[in-house]
């Protein structure tokens, strides 16, 4: 570490300042992610309940069970600490991918040990397992979470095997926030992420109460909405190119 922050001192005073500016964010941003998993581990007394996540992933999937993950590896990117994929038994692999996996499970490693997952830690670039070796990736309101959406979703694309679904749900026109710095739109979606793809199912809709936020995505049933306004995507989409 100490050879690395020398590098940086003697580095041109102008990209000194663009590696420090950078540096504060990512900081920033990982300090109020872990900020709101000590918060929410505290609230559930030290545990992680997870049992919401078979509905929610079903749901985007538009599957009625888990039965068509049979032997299939399956991942989740921007997993979080809680467990997502522990429902999916008929997985033969679930991998869980997050910018702060090593962290959560230096934090939380009494609940995540029983999760039956692999945790993968990536980074803001790269996604540290090979090309074309995952059968499903899920993603659910995580993508605005990265720096860079475009590096991530070349990332996310390139684990897909040819053939692999992407199942997945953003939070669009949202204002960034520290712990989600992109403000994420359909464009950008289709652009970065999905261009190239098969799209299986696509539904976007005005968000339900808070209450009931993915209520009109359960029933199908759009709710209508003006252009920019804070929006819900759930797609479904197959990888047809390398």
């Amino acid at each position: 570490m100490a050879g690395l922050v020398d590098v940086v001192r003697n580095l041109p005073r102008p990209v000194r300042r663009v590696v420090y500016s950078v540096s504060r964010h990512f900081v920033q941003k990982e300090y109020a992610e872990m900020a709101y998993w000590k918060t929410r581990w505290a609230e559930e007394n030290g545990g992680f309940d997870n049992s919401h996540y078979r509905k929610l992933m079903l749901g985007i999937a538009g599957e009625a069970d888990e039965s068509f993950l049979n032997g299939l590896t399956v991942a989740d990117f921007g997993c979080g600490p809680r467990g997502s994929l522990t429902w999916a038994k008929s997985a033969s692999i679930r991998i869980g991918i997050d910018i702060l996996a090593t962290r959560y499970f230096d934090t939380f490693s009494t609940a995540m040990n029983d999760h039956e997952m692999a945790y993968v830690t990536s980074t803001e670039g790269h996604i540290p397992i090979g090309s074309s070796l995952i059968d499903v990736v899920f993603s659910v309101n995580a993508m605005d979470h990265v720096h860079d959406f475009d590096v991530m979703a070349r990332e996310v694309r390139r684990v897909l095997k040819p053939g692999g679904r992407l199942i997945a749900s953003f939070n669009l026109n949202e204002p960034a926030a520290p712990c989600e710095p992109q403000t994420l739109t359909e464009q950008m979606v289709k652009t970065a992420l999905l261009a190239g793809m098969d799209i299986e199912s696509y539904i976007v809709s005005a968000p339900g109460p808070a209450t009931d936020r993915y209520g009109p995505l359960f029933a199908g049933e759009a709710l209508p909405y003006e252009e920019g306004d804070e929006t819900v995507l759930w797609v479904r989409a197959m990888k047809v190119k390398p």
